[in-house]
């Protein structure tokens, strides 16, 4: 409600009021009305008011049954009848919140909302309360307990919400635009600008949503771009209320006079048909708040400040004679709400008093309400009675003292392991004559054993899935059950598909930061959390990005176009296909052992540690292979070849360290040769795996032997002629900007050193702080500012320095004697030399850790990869617009931010270390970090096509000339078909309905862009049949028009290229600004693994889509619009994208270039009505003309 131009006495209320109230009767209470009310000292009053025990209500006459006083004193400021339950919800100018339940109005819960604005709007969910204050928005449970407090901006002055649907909230104000929320994300995810400031007021329909202003102007908004329909201009002055019901649509508010505002009794109506005034409508009161009462007609109640209430039709005449009182305690009436069953009427006064009036003796508030939970009674003092020969009696309703001895019930994990039976084999004869049907197999009863019995042999079925079990291998051992849970956070995270597949799935939900994470579901995706941390680092992602070379699968070139979707994504997950179909193809990747089939991934068998491990090697020494690589075609000229020197790569500057490994004779016979390596592998001492007595060694220590290794081994001597006992040593000639390390937990004694050090670095630390204290005083309540031994971790709680062994900063020296010294860089020391003192020095160098990468240990899902990484300032610039750097959790499409001492906290139960990244500091500022996109126009030139037997005569399309080369905005058609590489992994529930568990894995298998203008316009540029070297399972001929042999260079007859080289043209048109046109774009877009910003799709499904119908096939928009009969007996992409770009002409000649919705709504009313009575088929010839003959075409067109 808007308040402008009420009693000018509400303008000396002051919030501050409440907590000073003088338990003094207060001059303007009706001293009969607190009778039986006591006064609170502190000023609040918690009893209800009394009623009299004889109420008469007569039947369909409003006549008051309850009032109840909400705070003595403090206006009310809003009511509202909760959607779900019989409660009333009140609001108070102090900020205070009030439920009363049933139409006794009993107290069901108060509590502080705001402590210094009043509350404004209330608005009810299923789960919650949604509380609106000045520029504050808070989700409280119906007890009090808070789900979500907003806060926007202060310069917000905010008055209305609307909830348009289950999860999204439009909040306006006295500000010039209106906020839309996301309920599930507590994020904004809009912002629209309002021409009218002032927006108090909103209301929806199923056609418009209407903005009520404080200038007297109402609004009509489009349901979906929310842009002006039409507005009315009710009031000179201000609007007070307003409502819609059908076709109507009646406000009442004030009129500029000499003397200032005055309240209009001329309630002005609207008719939505016709978008006109109709007879305004006088009343007999001062109206300021009005509501339609639909229950027989569409009456309307008008409210006046004094507490008249008068009902009368919208189109008829008020009769003086309809006019009751409601009796405020206080001199004004702040607020008026109506029940959803129309049965109840609800009153808020100036004194803090609630009056409810009904029509009915025993009303209800909603036509279905759910049961109102309250608060269990104490059961202590009346415990009920056991019966002892109930088998399913709870035994949890006995109360059971304290204590601290063992219980009964604590079984030890060798008594309660789990002993499942696997079921016997099928019988060899039902599998001989068993018929299948689709994935369902038939096969008659052999009758060799009785019905539904089946025997068991325990003892030989235990011992084979013993055999079969599907735990993952652990470092830990698996001589005892763990006991530890893996936090949620850490837990395999898996995508639930639908019918609609992904379009559903709520991502947001496991990511509500802007930058990307990567879907799992693709075979070999268990590096996804290595991909992340090569983004992450800044000199990597620019010069990955620069690369592009002629190699068909070079992983360089994949990663390079996976990066740049990480780029573009805002939230949205990515997912690497490409980079890991090339990957696939990949020999030595095969060779070591990185390709893993479908059923080792999904069992989670092996260990994913050492697995990671060896990728992280794998992948580095590639990188650093493609780079070195110095041919550029001619296609791709000015591909970043400023990168590349002779002899070394810039993945070799970034993570190659030059080394002297020297080998002594005891012959005294020394041989010295020079090597170098990308990553180091940790050396734990010999014998401390076993030392349990606690000895110490620093992080630093470790890494020193692990790179400088000295051991003794059988070489070959040139002097001696044959294989002696040398010592090897290995020296730094020069140390790597980036610092990889692989942990090499593979085993339960390398996991014991970790945990040993952990726990020896934690006594210290608690030394440090004040002498030796007991296990028992380090709780969680004492939080001090500690430091370990090291002096690298401050924590705020004692809890954190647990599980730490790993520095977040170490620094090494190169030494005159070719030496190399090595030490746990601490904030002591920052404190000591500075941080800029440490490379002031010739050779010495601070490294910070960048990223882990760690293996959670889950025995339910077989195990997983995920790493914390330090994201720095340049990323949060580009996505976020801050400066600062975060350190974030990365669990494939879950990211979550975290705290810095998480990421080195490893329990060895559950979460142990594989991967370590130290970067230089500074590293940055030593790399060109500019990023020019390598891809030019020459790829959409003329190409030679990989088929041998493919001649001028089968080319379907003409390439772009020089003249012709697309500008920014220019129209393209596209469509593509795809091939099936495996098959759908489905599941039938108990109840029929089909459970998808893992998808069809598509393959691109044709590409074709259409001219969208210029003399040429419909005619291809594009039409690319991809080749594939991996197995197709399913060519879906009758959908995709893709024959066997289409795809094989040796006998197609088609233009045959490869996926990099079309997915080279399409990113060039992307990256030029290009519009395309198509058909369902977003499947189409996501197999071929392409981000496209959605400003650069024009499709046609959702161009012709009513908001929560069904989407309609381009073969019957094609026939309804464009008389065109396609698809006829199979797909053809050139007449699918030609197709779509005449439908987009359409659609702006209908639309008028999108000027008049409305008259295209009614067409698209038509083409709904014209699918359904059709069935959504496309008649045969001779059965029915086309719709552009039928004289219901005509007349649509003709609007």
């Amino acid at each position: 409600m808007n308040f402008e131009g009420l009693d000018p006495g509400l303008a000396e209320f002051s919030p501050a009021m409440h907590s000073t109230l003088d338990p003094v009767l207060d001059a303007h209470l009706n001293p009969s009305l607190l009778q039986n009310v006591e006064l609170d000292p502190e000023g609040v009053a918690l009893e209800a008011l009394p009623v009299q025990e004889s109420v008469h209500i007569m039947e369909g006459v409003y006549s008051e049954l309850h009032s109840v006083v909400a705070e003595v004193g403090v206006p009310v400021s809003v009511s509202h009848f909760d959607l779900h339950e019989e409660m009333l919800w009140v609001g108070s100018h102090g900020g205070h919140a009030t439920s009363f339940f049933g139409p006794a109005l009993e107290r069901y819960s108060s509590f502080q909302v705001n402590g210094s604005d009043d509350i404004r709007q209330i608005q009810s969910l299923e789960n919650g309360i949604l509380f609106l204050t000045k520029n504050n928005l808070k989700y409280v449970a119906r007890g009090g307990l808070i789900i979500f407090d907003y806060l926007l901006d202060e310069s917000e002055d905010l008055h209305s919400l609307l909830l348009t649907d289950n999860n999204t909230l439009l909040v306006g104000g006295l500000q010039n635009h209106i906020l839309e929320l996301d309920l599930n994300t507590v994020q904004e995810t809009q912002k629209y600008a309002v021409e009218t400031p002032g927006v108090t007021i909103m209301r929806q329909t199923n056609r418009f949503f209407f903005c009520g202003h404080t200038s007297g102007k109402v609004s009509l908004r489009d349901l979906r771009s929310f842009k002006v329909e039409h507005e009315f201009d009710a009031f000179s002055g201000s609007l007070s209320d307003f409502d819609v019901h059908g076709n109507l649509l009646a406000a009442c508010g004030f009129s500029s006079r000499l003397t200032g505002l005055a309240c209009d009794r001329f309630l002005k109506v609207y008719d939505l048909r016709m978008m006109r005034a109709i007879t305004p409508l006088q009343v007999h009161v001062d109206p300021a708040f009005l509501r339609f009462i639909p229950t027989y007609t569409s009456r309307l109640a008008i409210i006046s400040q004094s507490g008249q209430c008068q009902f009368c039709e919208p189109t008829g005449l008020a009769n003086p004679a309809d006019i009751f009182h409601v009796n405020p305690v206080g001199p004004l009436l702040m607020t008026f709400d109506v029940s959803a069953s129309k049965q109840a009427l609800a009153f808020g006064d100036s004194e803090g008093c609630v009056h409810l009036w009904t029509d009915s003796p025993e009303p209800s508030f909603n036509p279905y309400s759910r049961e109102t939970e309250f608060a269990l009674p104490c059961l202590v003092d009346s415990l009920p009675p056991l019966d002892w020969s109930q088998d399913l009696l709870p035994l949890s309703l006995i109360p059971v003292p304290l204590t601290t001895d063992t219980l009964l019930s604590d079984w030890p994990a060798a008594n309660s392991a789990p002993a499942p039976r696997r079921a016997p084999p099928v019988d060899a004869e039902i599998l001989r004559t068993m018929k299948k049907v689709g994935f369902i197999g038939y096969a008659p009863n052999p009758r060799t054993r009785l019905r539904n019995q089946i025997p068991y042999r325990l003892k030989e079925s235990d011992h084979e899935f013993d055999n079969l079990s599907q735990v993952t291998e652990s470092p830990t051992g698996r001589e005892e059950e763990p006991l530890h849970t893996v936090s949620k956070k850490y837990r395999k995270v898996t995508i639930k598909y639908s019918k609609l597949g992904l379009e559903d799935f709520d991502f947001k939900h496991y990511n509500k930061t802007l930058f990307a994470g990567l879907e799992p579901h693709i075979p070999n995706a268990y590096c996804n959390c290595m991909i992340q941390v090569l983004y992450f680092l800044e000199p990597v992602r620019c010069l990955i990005q620069n690369h592009l070379c002629q190699k068909e699968f070079c992983l360089a070139c994949e990663l390079g176009f996976l990066f740049h979707m990480l780029d573009l994504s805002r939230g949205d997950p990515c997912q690497g296909s490409n980079f890991l179909r090339a990957f696939r193809t990949i020999p030595e990747a095969s060779a070591l052992g990185l390709i893993l089939a479908d059923s080792d991934e999904a069992s989670g068998k092996g260990s994913l540690a050492r697995l990671i491990q060896r990728w992280n090697r794998f992948i580095l020494t590639q990188l650093h292979q493609d780079m070195q690589e110095l041919e550029v075609p001619q296609a791709y000229r000015g591909a970043g070849g400023s990168f590349c020197s002779s002899g070394d790569s810039i993945i070799g500057q970034l993570f190659s360290c030059e080394m002297e490994n020297c080998s002594l004779c005891r012959c005294g016979s020394e041989t010295v040769r020079a090597s170098s390596t990308l990553l180091f592998t940790l050396s734990y001492p010999e014998g401390s795996i076993c030392d349990k007595t606690g000895k110490n060694y620093e992080f630093a220590q470790v890494l020193k032997r692990s790179i400088c290794l000295e051991q003794n081994t059988q070489a070959w001597c040139d002097n001696c002629e044959k294989y002696q006992p040398t010592i090897q040593t290995r020296n730094i000639r020069h140390l790597p900007d980036i610092l990889v390390i692989n942990c090499e937990v593979n085993s339960s004694k390398e996991a014991d050193f970790w945990r040993l050090q952990a726990e020896v670095a934690f006594k210290i630390a608690v030394k440090k702080i004040g002498g030796e204290m007991k296990s028992k005083e380090f709780a969680l309540a004492d939080r001090k500012e500690l430091r370990s031994s090291e002096g690298f971790l401050c924590c705020s709680s004692i809890e954190e320095l647990k599980n730490v062994w790993l520095p977040f900063s170490i620094r090494m020296k190169m030494t005159k004697n070719k030496g190399l010294d090595v030490c746990n860089w601490t904030d002591e020391h920052e404190v000591q030399w500075g941080p800029a003192r440490a490379e002031e020095e010739h050779g010495v160098y601070v490294y910070d850790l960048m990223a882990t990468v760690v293996h959670i240990l889950d025995s339910r899902t077989g195990g997983s990869l995920v790493a914390h990484i330090k994201v720095g300032e340049t990323y949060h610039q580009r996505k976020e617009g801050v400066t600062h750097q975060q350190w974030y959790l990365f669990n494939d499409f879950l990211i979550e931010p975290i705290d810095k001492y998480e990421a080195v906290q490893f329990d060895m139960n559950w979460k142990v270390p594989a991967i370590l990244y130290y970067v230089k500091r500074n590293l940055n500022s030593r790399y060109n970090l500019n990023i020019k996109n390598p891809i030019e126009a020459s790829v959409l030139l003329a190409e030679a096509s990989l088929a041998r037997k493919q001649r001028k005569t089968h080319t379907t399309f003409i390439p772009l000339m020089l003249n012709e080369m697309p500008q920014v905005g220019d129209l393209v058609g596209l469509d593509a078909e795809f091939v099936t590489l495996n098959e759908e992994e489905a599941e039938l529930r108990s109840d029929g309905t089909k459970s998808t568990i893992k998808p069809s894995q598509m393959s691109v298998a044709r590409i074709t862009c259409v001219r969208g203008q210029g003399p040429n316009e419909g005619i291809p540029f594009i039409d690319d049949y991809i080749s594939t070297q991996e197995q197709v399972v399913d060519y879906l001929t009758q959908y995709s028009g893709i024959k066997p042999g289409d795809l094989d260079a040796k006998i197609s007859s088609k233009h045959l290229t490869t996926l990099k080289s079309t997915y080279l043209k399409l990113r060039f048109l992307i990256d030029i600004g290009v519009k395309f046109v198509g058909h369902g774009l977003q499947k189409d877009f996501r197999v071929i693994n392409l981000m496209v910003p959605k400003d650069q799709v024009l499709d046609t499904v959702y161009l012709f889509h009513m908001p929560r119908k069904r989407m309609i096939s381009l073969r019957f928009l094609a026939w309804y619009f464009l008389d065109l009969k396609i698809q006829g007996e199979t797909h053809d992409s050139i007449e699918d994208a030609r197709t779509a770009l005449q439908l987009y002409r359409k659609y702006l000649e209908l639309s008028k270039n999108g000027t008049e919705p409305e008259s295209f709504h009614k067409v698209l009313k038509g083409l709904y009505e014209k699918g359904r009575k059709m069935d959504w088929r496309v008649p045969e010839p001779e059965s029915q003309t086309s719709p552009k003959n039928a004289a219901v075409f005509s007349s649509v067109l003709a609007l």
